[in-house]
């Protein structure tokens, strides 16, 4: 392995701020929170391979530059966020099928990437065109964005659910996404870096049979439960091709990012093409009541779940968001959960729940390898990448 320059983010923060880190490998995917999704790493790396010396400022700006906006491939998914098995309470979270709604629909089927290990077909062709497939044993879920369309179909099901972004800003659409490649992973690490933030190159890597550098992420403060991330950067086109968060308390990786193989050929048109067949169960983005559509911004969440406004404690990595919960949801603070809750959903959160007390009152930890959450017996959350200690330090600043 050849030795390499380091340098923390003093140097590489500034490009980034000229630079835009723009979204090169957009995937059309709705609905769930960026911190549970993870890919998991590409076959087994063959081999540290001897490159260029390369510093991290140039390593940032290469992924910066990157033009990347056509390419296919397979990822595979691991998300392991220490969560007991989630069973009916993914569903029962977010609503089930509401009235209008479908199997199909992105914001049903997505809770799923939110643990375990999955398979995903990967395709992009510029900002227009993007296909997003999850393979099963005997099933296939997708996620096809072609021009003004907007389809997803459900294999199982034979269902499909259809809208369209006609006239719709791309910029609004593109902020109710989740990450779901390793470029859009690592966009969202550079951009919240700052000067909490250790940014180094930790030698190569292959990835897919690509040669790749390695840019090693790690916050400076404690308190976070982050330990590190690691990124494997294509040495020819700049593009992420794998992701890698480590928890801070040790142990397997938390989200897993990478591809077991990719081409940055063109799609084949007829890739992004769909029609649904005879018999299909198509249901209109239209039909569905406006609160059970993805994609809705956090005002339509706050006005529907009532939530007062979001502040934030702290900075950096263990920045903790605080908020104030309706009153519907106060049970969870004594870890009893809501009545509006499903029994299958109130039993998950006990099985999460850590009774506390602080300068702040009293309240429950909901825990997880990565994410904490603290909700108080006033009705308060406090939620950050931060240790249970760190969190309860943060609600009595609050």
């Amino acid at each position: 392995m050849a030795p390499y320059e380091t340098e923390d983010s003093q140097g590489g923060r500034s490009a980034v701020r000229r630079k835009a880190v723009r979204y090169a490998v957009p995937v059309t995917v709705v609905g769930v929170a960026a911190a549970a999704i993870g890919l998991v790493p590409a076959l087994a790396d063959s081999g540290d391979p001897d490159l260029p010396k390369i510093s991290a400022r140039e390593l940032i700006e290469k992924i910066a530059a990157s033009d990347t906006e056509q390419l296919s491939g397979t990822v595979k998914i691991h998300t392991d966020l220490g969560l007991p098995s989630l069973g009916g309470a993914a569903s029962s979270f977010g609503g089930g099928a509401g009235k209008g709604s479908s199997s199909a629909d992105p914001k049903e089927k997505l809770t799923e990437l939110a643990s375990g290990t999955h398979t995903l077909r990967v395709a992009a062709d510029g900002q227009d065109r993007q296909k997003l497939s999850v393979l099963d044993d005997a099933s296939e879920y997708s996620v096809i964005h072609n021009g003004d369309d907007l389809w997803a179909y459900d294999s199982a099901s034979d269902e499909a659910y259809h809208a369209t972004t006609e006239g719709k800003s791309d910029k609004g659409q593109r902020s109710s996404e989740a990450p779901a490649t390793p470029k859009e992973l690592t966009d969202e690490i550079l951009k919240a870096s700052g000067d909490h933030t250790s940014i180094t190159v930790d030698g190569t890597a292959q990835v897919a049979g690509r040669d790749a550098y390695r840019l090693q992420i790690k916050p400076k403060q404690s308190g976070s439960t982050v330990g590190a991330v690691t990124v494997a950067v294509d040495a020819k086109t700049g593009t992420p091709l794998k992701f890698t968060l480590t928890p801070s308390s040790g142990g397997a990786a938390v989200v897993d990012a990478g591809f077991t193989s990719v081409d940055f050929g063109k799609p084949a048109a007829s890739t992004f093409d769909f029609k649904p067949a005879k018999g299909t169960k198509v249901t209109e983005a239209d039909d569905v009541p406006a609160q059970d559509r993805p994609g809705k911004g956090h005002e339509e969440f706050k006005g529907a779940q009532g939530l007062d406004g979001l502040n934030v404690i702290g900075e950096g990595w263990t920045s903790v968001a605080e908020l104030k919960l309706p009153k519907e949801a106060a049970g969870l603070a004594s870890g009893a959960g809501s009545a509006d809750l499903p029994p299958d959903a109130s039993k998950f959160l006990n099985s999460l729940g850590d009774r506390v007390k602080g300068d702040f009152g009293s309240g429950t930890v909901y825990s997880t390898r990565l994410v904490n959450v603290l909700v108080t017996e006033d009705g308060k959350v406090y939620a950050g990448a931060v240790t249970k200690d760190a969190l309860v330090k943060a609600a009595d600043a609050g």
